[in-house]
């Protein structure tokens, strides 16, 4: 059995580079604290020739946060003494302010910074550091959900908490993080490398593709507890040993970040501490990936069989999909294909009305469809009984109309179709009060386009797809973070003369915030 997993460990290592191309990459897969496979390819540097190697520094960005949340819990046994310096930093918010467990299991409610970023007219590669943050974070005056009832990924979320644990320490995050997390582990590279420009070492990510060319991509973040750590493979071997080590210890680290979580009204919580939870091949795991313009990385734990899968791209191919396949070749398993059942009568365009997001449902190939609702498009299988899911998501149609259930969300809705032409009369200036920010729509030649601007600056114009009567979208493939805000969804609404008076702005991360028509 052993030869056989190293066979086919070799023949993944042989194929990573081609099936996932880029200048580099590296893979580690552990099982039972033994490094099973330990291997890196390419150019950590293209330009400068410097090979990528597992002590190539990488930068882990979201992966970051299960080591906040670690740091956190290290630091102090009651998390709760970080409740009222998170308040401090949201002094404008009205009700029912978020604590620390809220945060740590992405249950705040707060709209993601980056995403609200781009609202407030962000250009792309743009700089955004701690004075861009405190100011975004600082206005927030209202959440898109009650604490504790929902799931939104919210990158502020760690970082609050780092800064509130900086606070109430007196130390720096990157003391707290070497002293608790990295030394503990043998993590003796790893690092807070805060500032997304560069990597100490010169490793570089990339932009592109093997046909458009790969070319150095443009950071300007600087970020903390939600994405800024940097660690090489060999560091992150250690990390996996040392959850291997402590693995019966039940008041370990890594049990404590992948203990059961729940909402609060008691349904089991799929995120929490940092760290999602999941199944694949049958199996629970624990894990996260990370993303940031020119990087990706993907690590997975399968607790059962004390299995740990860590990769890391230079580039934006799938990390997520590398580490499915390193996983499925230590266990002998194939990656599942989706059976070709007819697509169903009801594709087409929906509104959820809890959100007012729009919903777009079409085939994705043979057996499959494409969700566009989330913080990215999904893929979801048909089934014979004519549903269709993911292990995530569920469309299904029901006496009362099609139901999407997400409980990894805690929300169940019965979407509101979408059908008819949309009015084209919305060109305009409409502002929110809230954010001090503006949406300006204009008539391009019969074609509206619509932008955003505010304090950090003003967005491009994008051409607006319709959806419905009143329903619109406004693109954003670019943002701030990797993995950009997706369409914008415009609801608006009219006056008692029909006149477009306002629109509600939303997208998955940041939700229902309300423009008035500026006159």
């Amino acid at each position: 059995m052993a030869q056989d997993i190293a066979a086919r460990l070799e023949g993944l290592a042989a194929a990573l580079p081609r099936r996932y191309p880029g200048p580099g990459g590296a893979i580690a897969v552990l099982r039972q604290g033994e490094v099973l496979l330990r291997h890196a390819w390419g150019f950590a540097n293209a330009e400068r020739r410097i090979p990528f190697t597992p002590g190539s520094l990488f930068r882990l960005c979201s992966i970051t946060k299960q080591f906040t949340c670690a740091a956190m819990l290290a630091a102090l046994p009651d998390p709760g003494r970080l409740n009222p310096a998170i308040r401090a930093r949201l002094p404008r918010l009205a009700g029912a302010v978020p604590d620390v467990l809220h945060l740590a299991h992405n249950q705040s409610g707060l709209r993601d910074y980056w995403a609200v970023a781009m609202l407030h007219g962000s250009p792309v590669e743009a700089p955004f550091g701690d004075a861009e943050a405190a100011r975004v974070i600082g206005a927030t005056q209202s959440l898109h959900f009650a604490p504790g009832t929902r799931y939104s990924y919210v990158n502020q979320n760690f970082r609050l908490i780092s800064d509130a644990l900086q606070d109430v320490t007196g130390r720096g995050f990157a003391e707290l993080l070497r002293d608790h997390v990295f030394h503990p582990a043998g993590m003796g590279s790893a690092m807070l490398a805060a500032d997304t420009r560069a990597m100490p070492d010169g490793t570089e990510g990339y932009e592109g593709s093997v046909a458009t060319g790969f070319r150095a991509a443009a950071n300007r973040i600087l970020w903390t507890g939600d994405a800024g750590m940097g660690a090489s493979l060999d560091d992150m071997i250690a990390w996996e040993r040392h959850i291997d080590a402590t693995r019966d210890d039940a008041g370990s680290l890594y049990n404590r970040l992948s203990a059961p979580v729940a909402f609060a009204d008691g349904p089991a919580a799929p995120y929490g501490f940092g760290l999602g939870r999941g199944r694949e091949f049958g199996r629970a795991t624990t894990g996260h990936g990370g993303a940031l313009r020119g990087w990706r990385s993907h690590r997975l734990h399968v607790a059962a069989d004390r299995i740990s899968v860590v990769v890391m791209f230079n580039h934006l191919s799938d990390a997520h999909a590398a580490a499915l396949d390193a996983l499925a070749a230590v266990l002998g398993e194939a990656r599942p294909t989706a059976a070709a059942w007819p697509m169903p009568a009801w594709l087409g365009a929906y509104q959820d009305p809890e959100t007012a997001l729009s919903v777009r449902i079409d085939e994705a190939g043979p057996g499959q469809l494409r969700l566009r609702f989330g913080h990215s498009a999904e893929r979801l299988e048909m089934r014979e009984d004519g549903s269709a899911d993911n292990g995530r998501t569920r469309l299904c149609m029901s006496e009362a109309g099609l139901r999407m259930e997400r409980p990894q969300e805690n929300q169940v809705a019965l979407l509101r179709p979408s059908a008819g032409n949309a009015a084209p009369d919305i060109a305009g200036e409409y502002r929110c009060a809230e954010l001090d920010a503006v949406l300006t729509i204009l008539d391009a030649g019969g074609v509206p386009h619509g932008a955003f601007s505010g304090f950090l600056g003003q967005g491009r114009m994008e051409a607006l797809e319709p959806v419905g009567p009143d329903l619109w979208v406004l693109p954003c493939p670019r943002a701030l973070d990797h993995t950009p805000p997706g369409d914008w969804s415009l609801a608006f609404r009219r006056d008692a003369s029909g006149r477009a008076a306002g629109v509600t702005v939303g997208c998955w991360l940041a939700r229902g915030l309300a423009y008035d028509r500026v006159n």
